[in-house]
């Protein structure tokens, strides 16, 4: 790998990731509107920033045979950006559908390859299972919010108010996204982690000529 390009390592993608959940729980946590159209838009912006992190670590850090993942990760967030950014399809049903499936899928992938990661002994694996985890937990709680959730409840000397589905659903995505950003942050200011698998990389790009019929 080219030194320009090894200058964007495996620390960038965890920050740059931890930059852009952070922003999306952000965006949900000081918005009073925690509507479909709000959520699904917030939620579109956050999947394909994240999707172009994912290629540029397949496309810069990450070693032939390790890439499967992120560009499996950065094709789902693609079509869920594209579902959920167009404006018209914007419905509580709609959020609920893209974001649950989001999350278990991709969440599955990251779980998977942070399990593999860890029986090759791999220094990442508890952040890929972390964070694969929390995507699983944020798409099974979707999935167990019942269709047009309505609750009312009262606050003394403010009103009566009511809680529904989709703004219980907002809230957790921006309650993953949160949690996403403070764990991926933390790993990523974790120098000997998130240089691991750059060390990897490196390791295996200075031994490919020996595998090609050595040096000449």
């Amino acid at each position: 790998m080219s030194a320009p390009a090894r200058a964007f390592t495996m620390r960038h993608v965890q920050l740059l990731r931890a930059l852009f959940a952070a922003v999306a729980a952000l965006m949900i946590t000081f918005s009073s509107d925690h509507s479909a159209p709000v959520g699904l838009s917030v939620f579109s912006g956050f999947v394909f920033l994240t999707a172009l992190v994912h290629v540029l670590a397949a496309w810069l850090v990450l070693p032939a045979g390790s890439r499967w993942p992120s560009v499996l990760l950065a094709a789902v967030g693609v079509v869920a950006g594209l579902v959920s950014g167009i404006p018209v399809w914007r419905s509580d049903d709609l959020f609920f559908v893209v974001v649950s499936s989001w999350a278990i899928v991709s969440g599955g992938i990251e779980l998977l390859a942070g399990i593999r990661s860890r029986r090759a002994g791999g220094m990442l694996s508890r952040d890929a299972i972390s964070v694969g985890a929390l995507g699983v937990l944020l798409g099974i709680a979707l999935l167990l919010i019942p269709s047009g959730f309505l609750q009312e409840y009262t606050i003394d000397e403010a009103g009566t108010f009511v809680l529904s589905g989709i703004i219980l659903g907002v809230g957790m995505f921006g309650g993953y996204a949160a949690i996403v950003a403070v764990f991926l942050g933390i790993a990523g200011l974790t120098p000997k982690q998130a240089d691991a698998v750059t060390t990897a990389s490196d390791s295996n790009d200075s031994t490919a000529p020996a595998e090609h019929g050595g040096e000449r």
